[in-house]
C-alpha cells in the first residue's frame, strides 16, 4: 500500500451490498480533500461476495486497496489490523454500513493536528428503538464508571494520530473504547456532530446481548486497565559514555 498522509479504514463483514455505494460517496470526500489519502478495506472473513467486490474496487482504483483476514475475527480485530498495515500520520475510521458519511471526514480534518483522536458523535440518530436505548444505556454506564467525557464513543467516525493507535491496547470488544484508551495514555479527544442515517443495505451485526451484556464487561475491564495503567516521566538521568 503507498505512503500517504491519512488511511481510511473500513471493516466489512458481509456488506456486499452497500460497497460500491461506498465508494461513490468515499471518492465525494477525496476529490475535495487536499491529504494524500488511500483507503484500506479489511474484509474480516466475510461469507458474501464483499471480498470479490472490494477486489473490483482495488483493481479498477490505486488509492483503494485491501487486507483479507482468514476468517471472521470481530471488529476490534479488524480495526487494529487494519492500523497495523497503514503506512500514514493519520488513521481514520469507517464503517461500511454508510450510517455515516465519508463526507463528514471533512468536519474532523480542522482538529487533527490538535488531538490525538478526533471523534464524531451522531447527534441526530436514525437506528431503531432498541437499538438507541441500548446505546443510551451503555453509554451512560460506560461515562459513569470511565469518567472519560465522551458522549458516543460507539460513532464510527474517527481519526487518529498513528503513533497513539499504535499505543492503546486491543482487545475483543475495544472498539467501543478508544476513547478511553487513548486518554489512559494520556492523549487528548475531541467530539465534533456529525450526521447519522438509515442502514439502507444489509443488516446490524449486533443484538441486545452484545450491545448491553458484552459492553457492560468490558467497560469493567477497561477500568480495571485504567486504574492499573504505568505511566511515567523521566526528569533526569546520568550522561550517556
Amino acid at each position: 500500500m503507498p505512503a500517504s498522509e491519512l488511511t481510511i479504514v473500513v471493516p466489512v463483514y458481509n456488506e456486499q451490498d452497500s460497497l460500491f455505494r461506498l465508494k461513490a460517496e468515499t471518492d465525494k470526500f477525496l476529490a475535495s480533500n487536499t491529504l494524500i489519502t488511500n483507503v484500506l478495506f479489511v474484509n474480516d472473513g466475510s461469507t458474501d461476495s464483499s471480498l470479490e467486490k472490494i477486489k473490483k474496487i482495488c483493481q479498477s482504483d490505486e488509492t483503494y486497496a485491501y487486507i483479507s483476514l482468514d476468517q471472521n475475527r470481530g471488529l476490534s480485530t479488524a480495526i487494529k489490523a487494519g492500523i497495523d498495515h497503514a503506512r500514514s500520520k493519520w488513521i481514520g475510521y469507517l464503517d461500511a454500513d454508510l450510517q455515516t458519511s465519508p463526507s463528514d471526514f471533512s468536519l474532523l480534518l480542522p482538529y487533527m493536528h490538535q488531538y490525538d483522536l478526533v471523534i464524531g458523535y451522531r447527534h441526530n440518530r436514525k437506528d431503531k428503538f432498541i437499538k438507541r436505548v441500548s446505546s443510551l444505556i451503555a453509554n451512560s454506564f460506560r461515562r459513569r464508571v470511565l469518567v472519560d467525557g465522551v458522549k458516543d464513543t460507539g460513532c464510527p467516525l474517527k481519526i487518529l494520530k498513528t503513533d497513539m493507535a499504535r499505543k492503546i491496547p486491543f482487545y475483543t470488544g475495544m472498539h467501543r473504547f478508544i476513547p478511553a484508551l487513548v486518554q489512559i495514555q494520556g492523549g487528548t479527544v475531541k467530539e465534533i456532530p456529525v450526521r447519522h442515517f438509515q442502514r439502507i443495505e444489509g443488516q446490524a451485526k449486533y443484538h441486545l446481548g452484545n450491545r448491553i451484556i458484552k459492553p457492560f464487561l468490558d467497560t469493567l475491564a477497561v477500568y480495571w486497565i485504567k486504574k492499573r495503567n504505568i505511566s511515567y516521566h523521566i526528569i533526569e538521568k546520568s550522561p550517556e559514555k
